[in-house]
């Protein structure tokens, strides 16, 4: 609840202190935010790591520059457009790499968001390795303006607040409930009858869904649309995020994602070699605190009320066998 004050007070904040850049900066964190979330899907619930996730916040931001390039500026057709191709090609990506498991799965994800990094870069008529500006930022049929800084600010929020609900209907779900069992021991969840490749396609289709949506906000943000968006680096960042924020919980990744550019934007800054002051900072919250930045930050009533819930899902067959769903002999 206080970081969602706090969010809603940025703008007042940035007005009072005479500094309009704070509102670019916190809504570039929060489009990254709204990624981070998506990936925390698969990471923290099903755990399933997957560093080829920037495929699809590059699929959904070159969909808002190929139409805006195309004179198509409506964002009621851009964005579902966006969410919706990111979904059909996660479901083939989805359907060969979750074949795989372990390592295997980690490179097989890499090797899909490579191909289309390169195949982006040959798409020469829409500015290959340069990438496209957009002609125009989507438009609403007047009813929203995002090049009012304000508006696209609360437009983001908005959707940042809604990744944030569904997370957390994710969370307490069934659906929910068989993704972290999967995540502890599959092949129990498999022995009960779960049909676990279909709960984790799910999860990679839906991740991706909402990683596509970032990328058309960052495409709107940046007016820009590239294979830079798609690059490994770039997922190994949104992984870092949902890790440093805190995995499988609603506002770990939020917070991750404000830490690690906030970080960013303050320690280059200082020197060209920001990464080398970071990295003892990732090491230091990964020693303090398991659960990242979201135990560290949690009251300690509720971590330990959190700690005790996450402790009965590693009770023997974590209360899901009973006997009407297994028979024995």
């Amino acid at each position: 609840m206080g970081l969602c004050v706090t969010l809603t007070l940025v703008p007042a904040a940035a007005w009072l202190f005479d500094e309009p850049f704070w509102l670019d900066l916190v809504t570039r964190m929060m489009i990254f935010a709204i990624a981070a979330l998506s990936l925390d899907l698969l990471l923290g619930h099903a755990g399933l790591v997957s560093f080829g996730h920037a495929l699809y916040l590059g699929v959904g931001a070159y969909v808002v520059g190929i139409m805006s390039h195309h004179g198509i500026n409506n964002g009621f057709i851009q964005w579902p457009l966006a969410m919706l191709l990111c979904a059909l090609v996660a479901l083939p990506v989805g359907m060969i790499s979750l074949r795989t498991s372990g390592t295997f799965f980690i490179m097989i994800t890499l090797a899909f968001a490579q191909m289309m990094y390169f195949a982006s870069s040959s798409l020469y008529s829409y500015g290959g390795d340069d990438g496209l500006s957009l002609n125009q930022r989507s438009q609403f049929a007047g009813l929203i303006d995002l090049y009012d800084a304000l508006q696209f600010y609360y437009v983001v929020l908005f959707l940042l607040a809604l990744m944030a609900l569904f997370s957390s209907r994710i969370m307490h779900s069934r659906f929910g409930n068989v993704l972290r069992g999967i995540r502890i021991n599959e092949t129990r969840m498999e022995a009960v009858g779960y049909p676990i490749f279909r709960y984790k396609l799910a999860a990679y289709v839906l991740s991706a869904v909402g990683c596509g949506l970032s990328g058309a906000l960052l495409a709107n943000a940046a007016e820009f649309a590239g294979p830079q968006f798609m690059e490994w680096s770039r997922s190994g960042e949104l992984m870092i995020m949902a890790i440093f924020g805190g995995l499988a919980t609603t506002f770990g990744p939020i917070i991750g994602a404000f830490a690690y550019l906030g970080l960013e934007k303050y320690l280059s800054a200082l020197t060209i070699h920001w990464k080398l002051l970071l990295g003892p900072i990732l090491i230091l919250v990964v020693f303090l605190g398991r659960g990242g930045l979201y135990s560290l930050l949690t009251p300690a009533p509720e971590a330990s009320r959190n700690a005790r819930s996450s402790s009965r899902w590693r009770k023997p067959y974590f209360g899901l066998y009973n006997s009407r769903s297994v028979s024995v002999g």
